[in-house]
């Protein structure tokens, strides 16, 4: 079986391997594979995975026969909290909340599911019990329904804004000012399928930011996030010229990302707080940073 996606013009110039892994939403890791097994043709030609491409360029994928139709691949999940009503995951980065067109990675359903963790069947069929999201590259803590109050429950509360979403990413430079809010409409970018950017006809979107820590070149901040419009964080990060750390998509430093040895944005899920759909009391849970973020965070201070 083979895949085809065409270069738009915001990937002119770019590096195959990260190109492939933002048009396909596979791991980038995943697409060097493929890259030096020779399953990636350029305009019909196989390269290296330091080739550039170009705007109106076409990337093939072959994928053999004995992979179509496999079942879908799942990882074993760390959970943080589980009862009746939802299961709070510590998630990996390189899983996505569900199955969507383009990904053939694990997904937090089906793993959870492999695991034994019975979902609610509340939502659409692909997305059953899933009341918010966290990016394929985004790490940190995510809630899934198990029955159909709690669907219901965190839905209202994620819609209503009284959950409690902190962050922590590390970003390129320095804010001025070190604390602020960022209030920008955000909307499907106007010539690429995968990404979003701030527009005037998007929708409501607030962010509000404090400096943790900052260094030369990169400041740690805390995200509270008023809103959960898709990719938030990284769209208002790069609105500001100060991109994720690792996030080439959104208009990061390759260098930086390379000295720092980020192969996606540093963004993570540190605080998920919220009203317990049976108990009625106020829950709260915490993540460590993952070991890739936690490393890269090592180096910069030495940068």
């Amino acid at each position: 079986m083979i895949r085809m996606w065409p270069v738009g013009q915001e990937e002119t110039d770019g590096r195959i391997d990260a190109v492939l892994a933002n048009l396909s939403g596979f791991s980038r890791a995943a697409c060097v594979t493929l890259i030096d097994d020779a399953r990636v043709k350029l305009n019909g030609k196989t390269i290296m995975k330091s080739a550039r491409v170009q705007f109106g360029d076409v990337i093939e994928v072959e994928f053999p026969d004995s992979e179509v139709g496999q079942a879908e691949p799942t990882v074993e999940l760390p959970v943080v909290f589980s009862d009746d009503d939802f299961v709070v995951i510590d998630k990996p980065a390189g899983v996505a909340a569900h199955p969507s067109v383009g990904w053939s990675g694990p997904t937090v359903i089906g793993s959870l599911a492999a695991m034994g963790h019975v979902l609610t069947a509340y939502g659409p069929v692909e997305r059953k019990g899933i009341v918010h999201r966290l990016d394929v590259g985004t790490s940190g803590l995510m809630v899934v329904a198990k029955s159909e109050r709690a669907y219901v429950s965190l839905k209202d509360q994620f819609r209503d804004r009284t959950v409690n979403k902190i962050y922590h990413t590390l970003v390129q430079g320095r804010l001025d000012p070190m604390s602020g809010t960022i209030d920008a409409p955000i909307d499907r970018h106007p010539t690429s399928s995968y990404r979003f950017a701030v527009l005037d006809s998007g929708r409501a979107s607030i962010t509000h930011y404090d400096t943790l820590d900052a260094f030369a070149y990169a400041s740690l901040l805390e995200i509270h996030l008023e809103t959960g419009r898709t990719h938030q964080i990284r769209v208002h990060m790069q609105a500001m010229r100060h991109p994720c750390c690792g996030d080439l998509t959104y208009g990061a430093d390759p260098k930086l990302a390379a000295k720092l040895g980020l192969s996606r944005q540093w963004l993570h899920a540190v605080t998920l707080g919220f009203m317990h759909p049976g108990t009625f009391e106020q829950v709260s849970f915490s993540s460590e940073y993952a070991p890739d973020l936690q490393a890269a965070l090592d180096k910069v201070s030495d940068l």
